[in-house]
C-alpha cells in the first residue's frame, strides 16, 4: 500500500477566459505548491470542479498535473462519477498514467443503500490495482460514513481509508482507533484539532493559496509549542470564515488571483466574485497570511 501521508492541496481547475483547461496555469500553479513544500495533490475533486467537467477534461487535468510533478510528489485522482463504468474507465486511465491512488465520493441523489455503496467501492477497487480512499463529505452529499456503516466498504484489500470531510471528531477518532486505514482529515478549520487526535494527512481547498500557513501548525503542533499552532489555526480560520460567505471554491480563485497566480472563474452556475467579495477576500487575506 503507497505511504500517504502529509499536506494535500485539493487542486482546483484553472480556466481560460473561454472555459477551457489553462494549462499553464495549472503547471504554473502545481509548480507553486511543490516549492511551498507540499506533500502530494489532490486532483479532480469538489474544489477542482470535477462534476462541471467533461470525462476527457477530468483526464486532461490528471496528465497535465502528473506530468508536471513527475514524481516529486504523491498523487491521488478523483475519479467518482453517478455512473459507475464512467468512474471505472477514470479509475483505469488513472492507473494507466501511474498515480499513486484514487478517490471516490460515493454516488448520491438516489439515496442509495450501504450494500449499493458497498458495491460500488468494490466493483472500483476490483478494477485496478491501486489504494482507494473514500470521499466522505455529508454536506456535499446527504450521505455520511461513519465507523459502523464503513466497515464492508473497508473489507475490501484496496480499500485505504477515507477522506473525512466532516466536523464529527468523534467519529474519526472512532475511525482511526477501529481501522488499520488511512483517516484523512478533508476541513482546514479543524486542522489543528485533528492533529491531536493522531491524524496524520490532511487534503484542503486552502492549501492552493496557503499551504505554508498549514505546514507551520504541523510543524509547531510537533514541536509541542501548542499556543503558537493555536494562533496560527486561529489566522487560517479568519481567512475561511471570509471565503464561506463567498462560497469556497470561488473564494479560492479569488485568493489564488490575489496572490499572483490566477486560474480564471467557477463554471456555471458559479457566478464571477463580485468586486465587494474580492475587496473583502483582499483585506482577511493581507490582515492574516504569514
Amino acid at each position: 500500500m503507497t505511504e500517504l501521508t502529509g499536506i494535500y492541496p485539493a487542486l482546483v481547475t484553472p480556466f481560460t477566459s473561454q472555459n477551457k483547461i489553462d494549462e499553464k496555469a495549472l503547471q504554473k500553479l502545481t509548480e507553486y505548491l511543490i516549492s511551498k513544500g507540499v506533500d502530494g495533490f489532490y486532483i479532480g475533486g469538489s474544489t477542482g470542479e470535477s462534476l462541471l467537467l467533461s470525462g476527457e477534461e477530468r483526464k486532461e487535468v490528471l496528465e497535465i498535473v502528473h506530468e508536471q510533478v513527475k514524481g516529486r510528489v504523491k498523487v491521488i485522482a478523483h475519479i467518482g462519477c453517478f455512473h459507475t463504468p464512467s468512474a471505472i474507465e477514470l479509475a483505469q486511465h488513472a492507473a494507466s498514467i501511474g498515480v499513486d491512488a484514487i478517490s471516490s465520493l460515493p454516488p448520491f441523489y438516489y439515496k442509495f443503500t450501504m450494500k449499493e455503496l458497498q458495491h460500488y467501492y468494490h466493483r472500483l477497487a476490483d478494477e485496478v490495482d491501486l489504494p482507494l480512499i473514500v470521499y466522505n463529505a455529508p454536506a456535499l452529499t446527504g450521505i455520511s460514513f461513519n465507523s459502523e456503516n464503513i466497515e464492508e466498504i473497508f473489507s475490501h484489500k484496496n480499500l485505504a481509508g477515507i477522506k473525512f470531510t466532516s466536523y464529527d471528531l468523534f467519529q474519526m477518532q472512532r475511525m482511526m482507533q477501529k481501522y488499520d486505514k488511512l483517516i484523512i482529515n478533508g476541513h482546514d478549520e479543524i486542522y489543528l484539532s485533528s492533529l491531536s487526535i493522531g491524524c496524520n494527512m490532511a487534503i484542503g481547498s486552502t492549501f492552493n493559496f496557503m499551504p505554508e500557513m498549514f505546514l507551520e501548525i504541523k510543524k509547531n503542533f510537533e514541536q509541542g509549542n501548542i499556543e503558537l499552532a493555536k494562533k496560527l489555526q486561529g489566522r487560517a480560520n479568519e481567512i475561511i470564515e471570509c471565503l464561506t460567505k463567498a462560497g469556497v471554491f470561488r473564494g479560492v480563485k479569488g485568493m489564488l488571483d490575489i496572490i499572483g497566480y490566477p486560474c480564471g472563474s467557477c463554471r456555471e452556475p458559479f457566478l464571477p466574485l463580485t468586486n465587494e467579495e474580492k475587496m473583502k477576500l483582499q483585506e482577511v487575506l493581507k490582515r492574516n497570511l504569514l
